[in-house]
C-alpha cells in the first residue's frame, strides 16, 4: 500500500503540474488513501470490481505475493466463503457459500466421481475434474477471482454453488519486464522447502511481445511413515473371520517404507505467451502452459498412530502433468466487440496409494486373502488341490492401488458484446465443451498370486483402453473412458431504465450428451474356475446399461437489478440459477445384496440450485473504506451424494440423488486506509445450512434439519498492513488472522464427525530499495492443528491438516 501511495502522489504531482492548478497537502493525503479498485472480467466485460452488480471476490497480484500464496490450499486461507476438501496436491474439491458434501476418494474419481459444483477456470477454459481439481501453482498470475453462487448462465455447468479464475499476466507490447523471486523455508519437524520463480516480458516489435514465466517448487514433508505391524481382525471386520479352529493370520509389515517427512511435494512448471497486434482494431493472443506436479507420502495423519504420524504398507506417489494451449482473438466490427477464444487440455495422472486399510471393511476380504479348505468345493469348482492347506491360513494382507487417469479437453466459445442503443447492451455467444476422462485403475491384493488367481485381461469385446493382461497381484480393475460433450447458447443483456437503475436478464441454454464405456474385471480366482467365465462387466451391457449415451438439455436464466445510490455505493439484487450434470453409476442395476436396500439406478440426474441475493459495494468515507457484501438464500434440490457401500448394496461406490437443502447466508469483505502507513483487511461469512428432504433409496443420510458439511457456520480472516520509510528503504509489516468454526466431516450419516474449529496466525516483515526486496515470515505463527477434512477414503480415519508452523525468507527482483 505504501508502494502504491507513493506512484498515486506522483501521479497527483504530474498532472498538478501539466495543468497548472495547485493542491494541497491535505488534499495529497486524500488521494494516498484512497482505496485502490482492480478490474475484473466477472460478467464478461472489463469493469471496475466495484462497478460490477454480482458478487466477486479478487486477489491481485500484488496479494498473492503479500499472503505467500503458491498453490490452491495456500489461496483458500483468505476467502472464508471458500473450503476445500483436500488429500494433497492435486486432489481437491472445492466448495462455495456452504454448498458442500464429502469428496469422492481420488482413487475412484475418474470411474465414479460427480463433476463438482465450483467451476474452475484457467484464463478462459473450464478445468474442473472429478476430485482432482486442476491445482495450478500461482506463478506470475495477474489475478484470481472467486464469483459466489450460481454462475450458470455465463459460465455453464458446474458453475453451481460458484466460479473460480485463474486469470495469468499476458504479453506487455510497449513495456519491457523481468524478474525473479526464491525462498527458503523450515517448517517444525519438517524438512526445508524452496521456491524458485522467474519472469521475463519481451517487446519484440511495436505490434509482437512474448511473456516467460518459469518456476520451481519443492515442499519439504511434515508426516512420518512409522513402524507398524498390520494383523486381519474379524473383530473390526466379520468378513474377514474364516470361522475354523487354528486358522493363522500372517501379519503385513512396513519396516521398507518407514519415513520421517515422507510427503515431500514438488511444483514444476512454465508459461510462454505471445501477443500479436494485427491491426488498430484485432489482436492475437497464443499461450501454452506445462506444469507438472509429484508427491510422496499422505498429507492426512492417523491420531490413533500418532500427531502427524501414519503407518502404511503400499507405496504412496502421484504425478500430475498438464499441458495446455489457448488461442484468443478479439476485436472490433464497428461498435461490435468481438472475441473468439478455445483451448486444449491435455492432463496425465498417476497415483500409487495404500489400500490396506480395505481389509476393515470390505465384503470379501477372506476370499482373496486367505486359503480354502472344502474338499466338496475343489471337485466343483475344479481347483488345483495345491492351492488349499489343512489349516485355513490368510496371507499376506498388504492391499495397494495403481491408477492412471488421462484428461483431455477442447473448449471453444464466441462471444459478441455490443450496445444496442445508448441504454441497451448486451453479450451472447456460443460455447462448445469436449471432455474426455480413461482412468485405468488396478487394485493390488499381495496374497492373491499364492492363493493361485491368475492375471486377467479386461473384458475382450468392451470398449477398453488397454487390452493387455494386467500384472500378477491385481484383483480387480477398472478400465473405464467418459465422455461428456456439451453445446451452449448463452446471452445477458442490460438495460439502463434510469441513469442509476439497471436491469439484467441472462439466459443459457444447453445440451449435454455423457458415456459410459469399458469395463470393470476380477482376476481369476478360485469362484471363477473353469465352469464359470463370469469375470466383470461390459458398461455397454450389463446392469441395465447400453450403448447410449445420457443426454440432458435445459434452459437457466438470471435476473438482476442494480442501483447506483452514489458515486460510491452500488446496490443490488439477483435470481440466478445453477446446474451440475448426471452421470451413470459404475454400479447401477445390479441386485442389492440387502432386501431393506432397493437397486442402484444406472443414472444420477442433474442437481439443481436457485439463489436469492442482495448485496452492496461501497466506498466510504472519502474513499478510504472498501466494505462488500451479501446476503442470499439457496435452494439446493436433487444433491447428488456418493456412498461406498461394501455390504448392502453392490460393493461399489455409487450416486444418489439423494436429499434437498437450504442455505441462508451473508458474506462480507473490507479494507480500510486507516492512516497513512495502516491498512485493514477482512471478510467474513456465515452460514445457516440445513438438510431439508431425504430422498436417498440406497444412502443412509444425516437426518432432516442436519447441517452440511465441510462448512462452518462462522470464518473470517483479519490482516493488518504497516507501511513506512525507514532510511532509504520501504519498510512493512503484516499480521494475518484466520479463524473457521466447527463444522461436520460428512453428510452420510456413518461416517459423520464434527470437526473442530481451528485459528491460524501468519506475520511477515518486509524490506525493499529500488527494484530488491527482502521479506521475514511466519506461517502458522501458534502450529496449529487444524481438522481441514476427516474422512475415511482408504478405509482407515485419518485428518487433513495444515502445514506446521514455518519459518521462511524471500528475495525478490523486479525490472
Amino acid at each position: 500500500m505504501f508502494r502504491q501511495n507513493r506512484l498515486n502522489q506522483a501521479i497527483v504531482c504530474a498532472l498538478a503540474t501539466s495543468a497548472s492548478f495547485s493542491i494541497s497537502a491535505d488534499d495529497l493525503k486524500d488521494v494516498e488513501r484512497k482505496i485502490e479498485t482492480i478490474e475484473v472480467t466477472a460478467t464478461k466485460r472489463v469493469q471496475n470490481i466495484q462497478d460490477t452488480a454480482v458478487a466477486v471476490q479478487a486477489m491481485s497480484a500484488e496479494d498473492l505475493k503479500d499472503q505467500n500464496v503458491g498453490n490452491f490450499d495456500d489461496f483458500v486461507r483468505y476467502m472464508p466463503n471458500v473450503n476445500v476438501g483436500s488429500r494433497g496436491p492435486g486432489q481437491a474439491d472445492i466448495f462455495i457459500r456452504g454448498m458442500a458434501i464429502q469428496p469422492i476418494t481420488v482413487m475412484l474419481s475418474g470411474a465414479q466421481g460427480t463433476m463438482p459444483n465450483v467451476a474452475l477456470y484457467l484464463d478462459e477454459q473450464p478445468v474442473t475434474a472429478p476430485g482432482r481439481n486442476l491445482d495450478v501453482y500461482a506463478a506470475d498470475i495477474e489475478r484470481i477471482e472467486v464469483l459466489p453462487g450460481p454462475q450458470g448462465t455465463l459460465f455453464g455447468a458446474s458453475s453451481q454453488a460458484g466460479t473460480i479464475r485463474y486469470i495469468t499476466n499476458k504479453p506487455k507490447i510497449d513495456v519491457f519486464e523481468a524478474g525473479f523471486s526464491s525462498s527458503l523455508e523450515t517448517t517444525k519437524s519438517g524438512d526445508m522447502s524452496t521456491v524458485i520463480e522467474s519472469m521475463i516480458n519481451l517487446p519484440v516489435t511495436d505490434n509482437l511481445a512474448i511473456r516467460g514465466t518459469i518456476y520451481s517448487v519443492n515442499r519439504g514433508g511434515y508426516i512420518d511413515n512409522v513402524q507398524g505391524n498390520f494383523t486381519l481382525d474379524p473383530s473390526i471386520n466379520p468378513e474377514s473371520a474364516v470361522n475354523l479352529p487354528g486358522a493363522k493370520y500372517d501379519s503385513a509389515n512396513n519396516a521398507a517404507l518407514v519415513q520421517e517427512n515422507f510427503n515431500d511435494s514438488f511444483y514444476k512448471g512454465g508459461r510462454l505467451g505471445l501477443k500479436y497486434l494485427i491491426n488498430d482494431d484485432w489482436d492475437l493472443l497464443v499461450q501454452t502452459m506445462q506444469q507438472e506436479i509429484g508427491a510422496d507420502g499422505v498429507f492426512d495423519y492417523d491420531p490413533e498412530v500418532g500427531d502427524l504420524q501414519v503407518q502404511r504398507y503400499f507405496p504412496d506417489s502421484l504425478k500430475d502433468k498438464f499441458n495446455q494451449t489457448s488461442w484468443t482473438l478479439e476485436g472490433r466490427l464497428d461498435a461490435l466487440e468481438l472475441v473468439y477464444t478455445g483451448a486444449f487440455l491435455d492432463r496425465e495422472v498417476q497415483q500409487s496409494i495404500d489400500y490396506t486399510g480395505y481389509n476393515n471393511s470390505g465384503a470379501f476380504i477372506a476370499y482373496y486373502t486367505c486359503t480354502y479348505d472344502n474338499p466338496d468345493y475343489i471337485i466343483n469348482y475344479d481347483i488345483d488341490p495345491n492351492v488349499i492347506t489343512d489349516v485355513r491360513h490368510c496371507k499376506d494382507p498388504t492391499k495397494g492401488f495403481k491408477g492412471q487417469q488421462d484428461h483431455k479437453r477442447m473448449t471453444h466459445e464466441f462471444r459478441i458484446t455490443g450496445d444496442i442503443t445508448d441504454s441497451l447492451r448486451y453479450v451472447t455467444g456460443i460455447f462448445y465443451d469436449d471432455y474426455e476422462i480413461e482412468t485405468q485403475d488396478d487394485y493390488y491384493y499381495m496374497a492373491t498370486p499364492e492363493l493361485g488367481f491368475a492375471p486377467n485381461a479386461p473384458i475382450s469385446d468392451a470398449n477398453n483402453i488397454n487390452p493387455n493382461t494386467r500384472p500378477a497381484g491385481v484383483a480387480f480393475f477398472n478400465d473405464i473412458t467418459r465422455t461428456e460433450e456439451q453445446i451452449a447458447l448463452f446471452g445477458e443483456m442490460a438495460w439502463d431504465i434510469t441513469d442509476d437503475l439497471t436491469a439484467t436478464v441472462g439466459l443459457r441454454w444447453y445440451e449435454i450428451e455423457s458415456d459410459f464405456t469399458g469395463s470393470s474385471n476380477f482376476a481369476d480366482g478360485i469362484f471363477q474356475g473353469s465352469k464359470n467365465t463370469d469375470r466383470g462387466r461390459d458398461y455397454d451391457k450389463s446392469g441395465g446399461h447400453t450403448t447410449e449415451p445420457l443426454k440432458i438439455d435445459d434452459i437457466i436464466t438470471k435476473f438482476n437489478l442494480s442501483y447506483k445510490a452514489t458515486d460510491d455505493v452500488l446496490l443490488y439484487a439477483t435470481y440466478s440459477e445453477g446446474f451440475r450434470p448426471g452421470g451413470f453409476n459404475r454400479g447401477g442395476g445390479i441386485p442389492s445384496n440387502n432386501a431393506a436396500f432397493p437397486d442402484v439406478e444406472v443414472t444420477y440426474g442433474t442437481d439443481d440450485v436457485v439463489n436469492y441475493e442482495m448485496g452492496w459495494k461501497t466506498l466510504l468515507a472519502d474513499q478510504t473504506v472498501k466494505f462488500n457484501g451479501n446476503i442470499y438464500f439457496i435452494e439446493w434440490n436433487d444433491m447428488q451424494v456418493s456412498r461406498f457401500d461394501p455390504v448392502n448394496v453392490s460393493i461399489l461406490t455409487f450416486i444418489e440423488n439423494a436429499a434437498d437443502s437450504e442455505i441462508l447466508g451473508i458474506e462480507s469483505d473490507v479494507v480500510w486506509n486507516a492512516t497513512d502507513n495502516l491498512t485493514v483487511y477482512g471478510a467474513v461469512s456465515y452460514n445457516e445450512t440445513e438438510l431439508t428432504n431425504l430422498k436417498g433409496q440406497v444412502i443412509e443420510m444425516a437426518p432432516v434439519g442436519s447441517e452440511l458439511p465441510l462448512t462452518p457456520k462462522f470464518q473470517g480472516n483479519l490482516r493488518l498492513r504497516y507501511d513506512w520509510d525507514l532510511a532509504d528503504y520501504y519498510a512493512n509489516w503484516q499480521l494475518g488472522v484466520q479463524y473457521a468454526g466447527k463444522s461436520w466431516s460428512s453428510i452420510v450419516a456413518e461416517e459423520r464427525e464434527q470437526q473442530d474449529g481451528y485459528t491460524m496466525v501468519n506475520f511477515s516483515v518486509g524490506l525493499e530499495k529500488d527494484n530488491w526486496g527482502v521479506k521475514l515470515y511466519a506461517n502458522n505463527l501458534t502450529d496449529e492443528r487444524a481438522e481441514l477434512f476427516i474422512n475415511t477414503q482408504d478405509d482407515n480415519r485419518r485428518i487433513s491438516t495444515n502445514r506446521p508452523r514455518t519459518f521462511g525468507v524471500n528475495f525478490s527482483y523486479y525490472y
